[in-house]
C-alpha cells in the first residue's frame, strides 16, 4: 500500500466543517460565542519515503506574532483562494517556495480555533522526498523535517501549562532535536495523531 493510500485510509472522512477545540485548551473559551472566526490553512506535507517526515518551519525572531515559533507553512486564506486547499499550496510555496503541482492532497483534518480568532484547517498532503526548499527570510529562519512516527506517538506529547491573562492555561509540548513545537502546531499534531490510526 502507498503512503497516499495508507495516510487516506488512517485519516478517514474528516468533516470540513467540524471545528475541534483540543482538550484541555481552555484558553480557546475566553472567545465570545458571537466571535467571527477568520479562516486559515497549513499545509502537513509529508514526505514519501520509507519511513516519512513532516515539513516543519521556523519562523523569524522579528516577526509581530509568534516569532520563533516552529509552525506548517500557511497562513490566512486570501479572497484571490479558491478554497483552503488553495490557500494551504499558496503559503507553502510563499514561505518555503514548495511547488502546488508537487503535492498529492490527501484530505483535511480537524479544525483547531486558536485564542487569537482564527479557525485553522490542516490539510494533509504527500510530497515527493527530498525536495529543495527556499525559506522566505522575511517570514521563515529554517525548513526542516520530523519524523512522522515521532509526532504522532503519544508519549512524545507532554502536557504544560501557563498562566495567561490572569488565569492557566494548558497546552502540549513537543521535543525534537534542541527544538520546541508548541502552541497551535502541537495542538493540530495531537489532534491529528488521534485521528490517525497509523502504524510504522
Amino acid at each position: 500500500m502507498s503512503l497516499f493510500e495508507r495516510l487516506s485510509e488512517a485519516l478517514g472522512d474528516a468533516s470540513p466543517d467540524h471545528v475541534v477545540l483540543l482538550t484541555g485548551d481552555d484558553g480557546d473559551a475566553m472567545l465570545g460565542g458571537d466571535t467571527t472566526l477568520i479562516d486559515a490553512a497549513v499545509l502537513v506535507a509529508v514526505t514519501d519515503r520509507p519511513h516519512p517526515g513532516v515539513i516543519l518551519t521556523q519562523r523569524t525572531r522579528h516577526l509581530r506574532n509568534h516569532a520563533g515559533q516552529i509552525a506548517f507553512p500557511g497562513g490566512r486564506k486570501d479572497d484571490s483562494d479558491t478554497d483552503l486547499v488553495a490557500a494551504a499550496l499558496r503559503e507553502a510555496h510563499e514561505e518555503i517556495a514548495l511547488p502546488a503541482d508537487q503535492v498529492r492532497i490527501v484530505g483535511l483534518a480537524d479544525r483547531y480555533r486558536t485564542i487569537t480568532g482564527f479557525q485553522v484547517t490542516p490539510v494533509v498532503g504527500v510530497i515527493p522526498p527530498d525536495l529543495r526548499f527556499r525559506a522566505e527570510p522575511g517570514e521563515v529562519d529554517d525548513v526542516f523535517e520530523v519524523p512522522l512516527d515521532f509526532l504522532l506517538d503519544a508519549t512524545n506529547h507532554l502536557e504544560a501549562e501557563v498562566e495567561w491573562q490572569g488565569r492557566n492555561r494548558h497546552y502540549y509540548e513537543i521535543f525534537w532535536d534542541e527544538r520546541r513545537i508548541w502552541g497551535a502546531t502541537a495542538a493540530m499534531i495531537v489532534n491529528l495523531s488521534r485521528r490517525l490510526s497509523w502504524t510504522p
